[in-house]
């Protein structure tokens, strides 16, 4: 395989030529993709040795790095090659090395000793070379240390066009004078021929790492590589030979052509999947199974895999004693053959093979890397193919579960809503139902209570009192439930009207004096409302029972000698009911489940407080009746300050 660093050369220049080269490398740098870095002689000046007669310049770029020495070459050189010895030019340390005496003539008369290269190494050599004669200058030591590191490989295309430059310049120079007039300059014909070969083995190449990278379909990658190969190799017959893979595994090899069926294919190793021929009239091998030769256990089997390409010349001298195989590749129309393996992750995919029909042919190194390289493609753009299908099964996957799970979800919602209807439609039917009875019990009890014909005893009274606030608890508790399941089924309505803040601040305020007064809790009032904005848009009802259930809340949850603040003011036209207490406080941790549907907080006194947990439940769902919002903030033992926000204040 040719590489960049395979075409450096050496040789003895005339000073015209180097400067062209030296004027080639500028213009390499100019048109690189990434901003090059070069490096010449009257740039580092302050390296500290004699070299005003030495030349060199070095590029280095992402796409392009280069290395170009000049050593001047006295008329008299053998005379000074008798008493110097001269270093090796593959050296980078040999622009440091010359002796003074060498460089003392007259350079614009005379020849370059000129060594081109492309090598890595070497220019990492080279450079580091500089970096050490520049110790004084620590800045400039360390940025040639970093070119160092930044060296890339060469892009192929980039190189390809500085070579057919480079070779432009040769002609140029050898059109213009003889070949006697410069008999040391030696760029010898077959180094031509192989710098073309390789630019148009490159050119190949880089047409079928385009199409990869621009096509996801492997069947139009397979189809046009195997044509565009064997018109290039100008070969009779070029075909892909895929193995069978593993049984769980799909063809890739997909086209419009026939492959065999699955049950024939596990009888077989594989089959000719793709085909070019130079002419009809040589026979067709496509779909062509062998049986039995390719198995993984064979000994070409794993040559194949560890990369070997087979090179047979003349199938007569190969095969004389393999009277079978050579029976068949006759049969075959095959006389020669070339066949590079294709291997994808260490697993022997499949065979490229070029034939040559009705002749002998000497396959050339350059034609066997090739046919290599070709395979190494091939094989990238069948990963990827595979790749691609995988991610494609997976997609296909994932989305059938989630539309799986989707439709579990849309069952399950509907269900729970469908259980949500049914159990609000059971609460308020039942809550109609323990109304009546509830009703009838209140009121007897409170007409013994005033009964006025005979006096009832302690302990009767007593009795009645129980069953009288009883049935009253039990009532809100029934009217809280009828309430909340009205509203998460939808059927509440609010009945708006216009109404006194103030009046139903002071209204709420007052209905619990008493019950306030039991428990020895002081109950204030602060309204920050002007009189001329004292009008809110509402459903007066449930503006009340909001307040109710944060007045009921803050009083039983305060102890003795504590303090319940009722506050109203405006923001803009949001209306701020605000109610402070001084109770026991509410842990922070269990704030999240304060508004949740039968929920009572885990304190010490839960034992102590009666309830159900559905007053701040409801509560929340009225305030979001009406699109306002209400909010906790709460210390445990210092109280809690619950704010309520209800649009639709009149200005």
């Amino acid at each position: 395989m040719i590489h960049p660093e395979d075409l450096s050369f050496r040789g003895t220049l005339p000073l015209p030529v180097f400067k062209q080269l030296g004027q080639l490398l500028h213009q390499m740098a100019q048109i690189a993709e990434t901003e090059a870095v070069v490096l010449t002689q009257d740039i580092l000046l302050s390296i500290p040795v004699p070299q005003k007669k030495q030349r060199f310049i070095v590029i280095i770029s992402q796409g392009f790095s280069a290395l170009l020495l000049g050593f001047p070459e006295e008329p008299e050189q053998s005379n000074i090659q008798n008493s110097v010895k001269m270093p090796d030019p593959d050296d980078a340390a040999y622009i440091f090395s010359l002796p003074a005496e060498f460089l003392s003539f007259d350079v614009q008369e005379s020849l370059i000793d000129v060594n081109v290269t492309f090598d890595r190494d070497a220019i990492a050599n080279f450079l580091q070379q500089l970096s050490y004669k520049l110790q004084h200058d620590f800045q400039a030591s360390q940025t040639l240390a970093q070119y160092c590191q930044s060296l890339q490989p060469n892009d192929a295309r980039l190189q390809s066009y500085f070579t057919l430059l480079l070779l432009s310049i040769f002609n140029k120079e050898k059109a213009a004078a003889p070949q006697a007039e410069y008999p040391s300059v030696s760029v010898c014909q077959p180094v031509e021929d192989a710098l073309k070969e390789q630019i148009a083995h490159e050119r190949l190449l880089n047409q079928l790492t385009s199409q990869i990278r621009q096509s996801l379909d492997l069947s139009v990658i397979l189809s046009t590589a195997v044509n565009h190969v064997r018109d290039f190799l100008q070969l009779d017959r070029l075909m892909i030979y895929q193995f069978a893979q593993d049984s769980d595994r799909e063809w890739i090899a997909t086209s419009s052509q026939v492959l065999p069926s699955s049950d024939t294919w596990q009888k077989h190793s594989g089959c000719v999947v793709y085909e070019a021929r130079a002419v009809e009239s040589i026979p067709s091998m496509l779909n062509y199974r062998e049986a039995g030769c390719f198995i993984p256990t064979s000994q070409c089997w794993e040559k194949y895999r560890k990369g070997f390409t087979l090179a047979v010349d003349d199938i007569e001298k190969t095969y004389v004693l393999s009277p079978c195989l050579l029976e068949f590749l006759r049969a075959s129309q095959v006389r020669a053959k070339l066949a590079a393996p294709i291997v994808l992750q260490e697993k022997l995919w499949g065979l490229l093979i070029a034939h040559q029909c009705y002749e002998t042919r000497h396959w050339r190194d350059s034609e066997k890397n090739l046919l290599q390289r070709i395979a190494e493609q091939l094989a990238i753009a069948i990963n990827q193919a595979e790749l691609m299908q995988s991610l494609t099964r997976e997609k296909q996957l994932l989305e059938q579960r989630v539309s799986e799970r989707t439709q579990a979800l849309q069952d399950a919602l509907i269900a729970a809503q469908a259980a949500n209807r049914a159990k609000s439609e059971f609460l308020a039917t039942m809550s109609h139902e323990l109304r009546s009875p509830l009703t009838t019990i209140i009121g007897l009890s409170a007409t013994l209570l005033r009964w006025s014909f005979g006096q009832l005893t302690e302990r009767q009274r007593q009795y009645l009192d129980t069953i009288h606030n009883s049935g009253e608890h039990l009532l809100t508790l029934i009217n809280d439930i009828l309430t909340l399941s009205e509203v998460e089924a939808g059927k509440t309505l609010l009945e708006k009207s216009e109404f006194s803040l103030s009046a139903i601040a002071e209204a709420s305020l007052q209905s619990f004096k008493s019950v306030a007064a039991r428990q020895a809790v002081d109950l204030c009032l602060d309204l920050k409302i002007d009189a001329s904005c004292d009008r809110l848009s509402a459903d007066f009802k449930r503006v009340q029972q909001i307040l109710w259930n944060l007045l009921s809340n803050a009083v039983k949850f305060t102890p003795a000698g504590g303090q319940v603040t009722l506050r109203v003011w405006l923001e803009q036209n949001t209306a701020v009911f605000q109610v402070e207490d001084t109770g026991i406080g509410i842990p922070t941790d269990q704030l999240p489940l304060l508004f949740e549907k039968f929920q009572q907080l885990d304190t010490p006194y839960r034992r102590q407080y009666e309830g159900t947990g559905l007053g701040l439940a409801l509560t929340k769902h009225l305030v979001e009746l009406h699109q306002g919002r209400i909010e906790v903030e709460s210390v445990v033992g210092n109280g809690s300050i619950f704010t309520v926000w209800l649009p639709g204040v009149e200005g």
